[in-house]
């Protein structure tokens, strides 16, 4: 098949400004996936422009700021020299080359996907949408948003009648769709966010080639599929097949700990197996953005197609039920010692969702901290990441972290988040009560540690 003209004209235009890193990139949404990647692009010398509804990002970022702790304020200020912007006109898009889209998506409070993060930022683009721009959707989400979603918003909303190319579809001016799913992980340090391999799946195939050669310039490799729709499903996939089998570890758990076992030694001893196995860890929940979110997406989806998917919704249950089962088992430790949970002091250690990151987002610590509250103990946090937890879409705590100084004055503490700062010696030395959620104090002694 012959390619039309214009759109050649189009392709090849917007190709060799990504090639010649003049191509002038947006990322709209500088949050945890936004502003890493927007750091990236600004490392290979493109002209960036973040955009966020956030004035206050904005504003950080313009003074050189950072309100990420994994990105020290130094990147910023380095960034900024080599030109990256921050603002919330979105006018300015009508100058972008190229308009990547990391915001956010939840769920509701019916568990149910929300889309409106998309399709107001989709609504925000449509007016300034310009032939030949490169428009790529990174938030995870089910398959068919790219296309039953996000193309419609910008196809009827720009005023200049443009159309996403697609293959057998030649007339007018068109832009190019892709989905591109985000594999952010915060927190690791063992693998290079250039070394993660980066999934496309564009409308028609010049989308596909269009963002293989855009992200190209910053990951070491990508992997062309054929629709946006399985670039979608890709993601959930591998969010899924976390999520299913840290609830079966989880489960696993609660059965060891009436059968005397340790877990974690179970666990330690299979991950010797060099093929067939690879270990995964219970804890007191899921955190996150992604695990304990994206397969929601899929189960909700797949009810179009009179579809059950029970893997998921029965992982769903098994690792939402894993607070309340802290929560039992505080108790129970606090019974044993002839103390009730109503009045219990209790200090929480660590509310970010996973390890040395400063991440609030569905953690369980959140949970649990309001299930130890309606229960009546008295609750206090700490967190050398967190220094305030103030009101989220699900929480309203208000809680500032306290000090480490008189462990003893708490009933119990409790280990939510095992930050490699804490001593958990001394903690278990100086604390009258440890309920342990993540073998944080494996190796160290005391009849006061109850391990769950």
């Amino acid at each position: 098949m012959t390619t039309p003209a214009a759109p050649l004209t189009l392709y090849s235009g917007l190709k060799s400004k990504i090639e010649a890193r003049e191509a002038r990139v947006a990322v709209i949404g500088l949050g945890y996936v936004g502003l890493p990647l927007a750091l990236l692009y600004c490392g290979q010398k493109f002209p960036v422009t973040g955009f966020d509804i956030d004035q206050q990002k904005v504003r950080t970022l313009q003074n050189g700021g950072s309100y990420i702790y994994r990105i020290p304020a130094e990147e910023i200020q380095q960034a900024r020299g080599r030109g990256l912007n921050a603002t919330f006109d979105f006018a300015e898009l009508a100058e972008m080359d190229v308009i990547i889209i990391c915001v956010p998506t939840p769920l509701d409070e019916h568990h149910e996907p929300d889309l409106s993060y998309i399709e107001k930022t989709a609504e925000s683009i449509s007016p300034h949408l310009q032939a030949g721009q490169l428009v790529v959707l990174e938030s995870t989400t089910y398959p068919g948003t790219t296309e039953e979603v996000l193309i419609p918003i910008l196809e009827k909303g720009n005023p200049r009648g443009l159309k996403a190319a697609r293959a057998g579809i030649t007339e007018g001016d068109q832009f190019f769709v892709v989905f591109s799913p985000e594999r952010e992980d915060p927190g690791n340090q063992s693998v290079e966010r250039r070394d993660i391999p980066k999934v496309v799946g564009g409308l028609d195939p010049q989308a596909s080639d269009l963002a293989a050669v855009l992200y190209g310039t910053v990951f070491h490799r990508i992997v062309k599929v054929s629709s946006p729709a399985v670039a979608e499903m890709t993601k959930l996939l591998e969010n899924i097949y976390r999520c299913v089998n840290i609830a079966l570890v989880n489960e696993l758990k609660m059965l060891s700990l009436r059968m005397g076992l340790d877990i974690w030694e179970v666990i330690e001893a299979a991950a010797t197996k060099p093929f067939g196995f690879h270990p995964f860890y219970p804890g007191p929940g899921l955190g996150g953005h992604c695990i304990p979110v994206d397969p929601f997406y899929l189960s909700w989806k797949a009810k179009e197609w009179d579809f059950r998917t029970r893997f998921i919704e029965l992982a769903g249950e098994i690792n939402a039920a894993m607070p309340y089962h802290v929560l039992a088992a505080l108790a129970g430790a606090l019974n044993v010692r002839k103390k009730a949970l109503n009045g219990a002091r209790v200090l929480v250690l660590g509310v970010a969702y996973k390890r040395d990151i400063d991440d609030l987002r569905e953690s369980p610590a959140l949970t649990i901290i309001e299930l130890l509250q309606r229960e009546g103990a008295v609750v206090s946090y700490h967190d050398p990441y967190i220094p305030f937890v103030g009101k989220g879409r699900k929480y309203d705590l208000q809680m500032k972290s306290v000090n480490l100084d008189d462990l003893g004055q708490y009933d119990c503490v409790l280990i939510v988040t095992d930050h490699s700062s804490y001593d958990f010696a001394r903690i278990a030395r100086e604390a009258r009560l440890v309920v342990d959620t993540r073998n944080a104090t494996q190796g160290v002694g005391g009849e006061n540690i109850v391990r769950c």
